[in-house]
């Protein structure tokens, strides 16, 4: 009885010379493991390395940075706000969100229409079409950049804390305006902030804009402003302010 084994060597039997793999083919097997196994030791090695690094070298990975930016147009607002509202001959840095905020104060609900008209804010005088840009842009937060220009030092805050890179305007704002008052106090703290930002809105043919602040200071106090500005040639000037929270020391 013939036993025939297919794709392999019948019981019993060795392997003929003919059919054992020849010596050069099993050095080029040999030599193919060896570089196989070099490349995977380097790709484990350089993984060890970056998970071993410390965080100043690897890439910052911003949990905000998929977000989108805040439009140019909205800073000369934002700076036109910090300069009538926060900033005295003494202020040497201005604290601020890195994100826009996206209610009108602490547990707030979400903005909408019937929010603005149940609240009356400027006695229910802001053009409908005003409101509706605004809460349409204000339904998500934007990333602020750094291009304030309101002539003091700034630094963002997220919610990693406080970053390290400080922007500076050109010039110093005690040297190009008067020093206006505060607010909410006759003094003049060196530090402003933590300043937040919501985006702004405009009318459709871009001659007012509205924009919300809100003032959270280190010592519990603050307060949040909507305000109602008007476009004066290139320029934009606060018509009216309407205070909607303050937050006192207990």
């Amino acid at each position: 009885m013939t036993v025939r084994i297919l794709g392999g060597i019948a019981p019993g039997r060795q392997m003929s010379s003919e059919a054992r793999l020849p010596r050069r083919s099993s050095s080029r097997y040999l030599d193919r493991m060896r570089t196989a196994f070099a490349i995977l030791s380097l790709l484990l090695s350089t993984v060890f390395c970056l998970l071993a690094a410390p965080a100043a070298v690897l890439p910052a990975m911003q949990p905000d940075a998929g977000l989108e930016p805040a439009p140019i147009e909205d800073y000369s607002i934002y700076d036109r706000v910090v300069l009538d509202k926060f900033l005295t001959s003494q202020t040497e840095l201005v604290l601020i969100e890195r994100l826009t905020v996206t209610r009108l104060g602490p547990d707030w609900p979400p903005t909408s229409l019937a929010f603005f008209e149940e609240n009356g804010f400027f006695e229910g005088r802001l053009p409908r079409d005003l409101v509706r840009d605004f809460i349409v842009k204000n339904r998500r937060p934007s990333r602020l950049e750094a291009r304030f220009n309101f002539g003091v030092r700034y630094q963002f805050i997220s919610e990693e804390g406080l970053e390290p890179e400080v922007s500076l305007a050109p010039v110093p704002a005690a040297f190009l305006f008067p020093a206006p008052q505060s607010l909410l106090t006759q003094s003049a703290p060196p530090t402003v902030g933590l300043l937040g930002f919501s985006r702004a809105g405009f009318t459709v043919n871009g001659d007012q804009a509205l924009v919300y602040v809100g003032d959270n200071r280190e010592d519990g106090t603050g307060a949040g402003f909507l305000l109602w500005l008007s476009r004066r040639g290139r320029d934009w000037e606060i018509a009216d302010t309407d205070v909607l929270w303050i937050a006192r020391p207990e």
